[in-house]
């Protein structure tokens, strides 16, 4: 399934004092394997707000934990689009979870964001979550998306676009791989990355995940 790019991902000038250089949807034309672990150490805010996403998980509709993997649906529809648009569902039916689509329109891939570092707007965050410890802000899916103030309305919108800024990583990170957790089909396949030793995690990797 997956292809090596033929050209280097495509970015802009960087408008973020520390941050790489700014991501376009060019970035994010190329296989979710490739495009979940590059994403390990980028910045990502809403509004000025967030920090380094720290953890993700690819999925592709051929596997049984998409929720692509049965066709097109008014809830999924943004998967089967092109590729730089932000995918955002309701989990469970109490948090928001958001997802960059990756590959070309119609192979409905996408990462989850499931943890970040929060480096900016902290104390926007503390607010909205109402709690102190900075390492609970964005530990989750669930929680970042609280801390940012991601909802359904932005479902669809553009990733290098306003309100969303990414930014790619500025230096080399380590990044770890392991199985994906919260699921319960495909369960096997190690396609959850995060930065070896952070803090910030979800949940930590275990002992024998590969780096």
């Amino acid at each position: 399934m997956a292809q090596k790019p033929a050209r280097a991902p495509a970015v802009s000038r960087p408008r973020r004092p520390g941050a790489g250089q700014r991501l376009t949807r060019a970035f994010f034309g190329r296989p979710v394997l490739e495009v979940a672990p590059d994403l390990i150490g980028a910045t990502f805010l809403v509004d000025g707000v967030g920090g380094i996403i720290v953890e993700v998980e690819a999925y592709h509709h051929t596997e049984p934990a998409a929720h692509s993997f049965r066709g097109p649906t008014p809830r999924n529809q943004v998967m089967f689009g092109p590729p730089g648009f932000a995918y955002v569902y309701r989990s469970y039916g109490i948090h928001w979870c958001v997802n960059f689509v990756c590959e070309a329109e119609g192979s409905a891939s996408a990462v989850l964001i499931r943890a970040i570092e929060p480096t900016l707007g902290v104390d926007e965050m503390r607010r909205r979550r109402r709690l102190e410890d900075v390492r609970a802000l964005c530990s989750g899916p669930g929680k970042l998306t609280e801390a940012m103030g991601i909802t359904i309305a932005h479902n669809g919108m553009a990733l290098d676009g306003t309100p969303i800024e990414l930014f790619a990583r500025s230096g080399a990170v380590e990044v770890v791989e392991g199985v994906r957790i919260g699921i319960t089909k495909a369960v096997e396949l190690p396609w959850r990355y995060g930065l070896k030793g952070s803090r910030y995690l979800s949940k930590p990797f275990a002992p024998s995940s590969r780096a």
